[in-house]
């Protein structure tokens, strides 16, 4: 830890003298030899069940809607997560953003405790007052293990508290192998994770638009311009598409990364652990991301001609038949392959009876890549049918027999 804090923020001091810029930059526990210097990565074979040998001991690959898994390295293995257990406590802070609880503009103070920690950190002092946004900025780019504690003081009280709740959201999101500690991601026995549980919480965090706002920053000041924060997460400024998300890096954990990227309306995240180098990390991810793009894409698919519209029988109802119609569409991730080969299929539901709501399902349009199920457009009833009545039914037989 030591060695990567002192070598960082030489490297990190260096750069801003080289960029001519004034501000003070933070410490970060991330070994970066130049900030500057485009992602090393060898050639690799892209096509669909290669091997893309990452160098780590764990990968992944997820879409992060369907969370469907696209690509696999011993990714079960419990190891330790570093920094990137952030994701995790940013997820708690922007839930809480959302409930209105805490908002960016409101004004954080500083603990003794928060104040204390080592590592990748902004110099907070103890009473020193800072909002929610600088703080997230912080904690986001510079993975201010100082700022990601006093904001989980804010959220929960203290940080026992708050890793209580990261926990119990773990479990909840089905991270059956991730136990946290702390919520900075500082080694600690007993806290680990797995590459998929990282991709799962990554996936959830990065449906909350406003962490964008901040995992797609390069270089950003806080303190009036007093300090300034540069992005760890290097793929941010030399791959394209990235919107994020979280490096980190311990004398334990090694070099570790999930990083996010969408080109086109297709979205993934690509999980990286315990890389020997920096490189080996962004070279992982990079080589996930390439493969994703190469192999997929999201398709729009509607239904069209006679699966748009089907006549239903209706029992006991007031009409005989009524029209379900198939009017949304579907987003789903198909391999490019199959982009034009979609097969769809009609499944109606059985014994349909009154009364039937306008907008009830009444069956579906499966659609099929490679046999393969992909998604489904529900059929919905296009108005109202409602239950005959004893009094409605009597009527009709009555007049029946008067024309007899």
């Amino acid at each position: 830890m030591k060695k990567y804090a002192l070598i960082s923020f030489v490297i990190c001091f260096s750069l801003v003298l080289s960029m001519g810029v004034s501000a003070k930059t933070v410490t970060c526990d991330e070994n970066i030899k130049d900030l500057n210097a485009p992602i090393e990565c060898s050639a690799v074979d892209l096509s669909l069940g290669a091997d893309l040998k990452i160098a780590a001991k764990s990968a992944v690959l997820m879409e992060p809607y369907s969370g469907e898994i696209l690509y696999e390295q011993n990714s079960a293995e419990k190891l330790k997560p570093a920094s990137i257990t952030k994701i995790m406590s940013l997820l708690l802070i922007m839930e809480a953003i959302d409930r209105r609880e805490l908002t960016p503009e409101e004004v954080v103070t500083a603990s003794k405790y928060a104040a204390s920690m080592g590592g990748s950190q902004i110099w907070l002092k103890e009473g020193e007052s800072m909002t929610v946004d600088d703080l997230l900025k912080a904690t986001v780019v510079a993975s201010a293990n100082d700022a990601t504690v006093a904001l989980a003081e804010k959220v929960a009280g203290s940080e026992e508290a708050f890793v209580k709740l990261m926990n119990e959201k773990a479990k909840a999101l089905g991270m059956n192998n991730t136990v946290f500690k702390n919520c900075t991601g500082l080694d600690t026995e007993g806290h680990l994770t797995t590459a998929l549980d990282v991709a799962v919480m990554s996936c959830e965090l990065i449906k909350h638009p406003l962490i964008k706002r901040y995992s797609t920053l390069w270089i950003e000041n806080i303190r009036d311009g007093k300090s300034e924060l540069v992005n760890t997460n290097k793929l941010v400024r030399f791959y394209k598409g990235t919107t994020g998300l979280k490096t980190g890096t311990t004398s334990g954990a090694g070099y570790c990364l999930s990083a996010c990227a969408e080109r086109d309306g297709t979205e993934f995240v690509a999980v990286i652990m315990g890389g020997n180098t920096s490189n080996d990390r962004f070279e992982g991810a990079k080589k996930l991301l390439d493969f994703g793009f190469a192999n997929y894409v999201t398709a729009k698919i509607s239904a069209n001609g006679k699966e748009r519209e089907q006549f239903v029988k209706i029992k006991d109802g007031t009409q005989k038949y009524i029209k379900a119609v198939a009017d949304s569409e579907i987003k789903a991730l198909i391999r490019k392959q199959d982009k034009d080969k979609t097969v769809k299929k009609v499944v109606m539901e059985d014994n349909i009876k009154a009364p039937v709501r306008k907008g009830e399902r009444l069956g579906t349009v499966e659609v099929y890549a490679s046999n393969e199920k992909i998604g489904e457009i529900p059929l919905v009833a296009e108005k109202s049918v409602e239950k005959i009545k004893f009094s409605t039914t009597a009527f009709w037989i009555i007049k029946g027999l008067f024309k007899l």
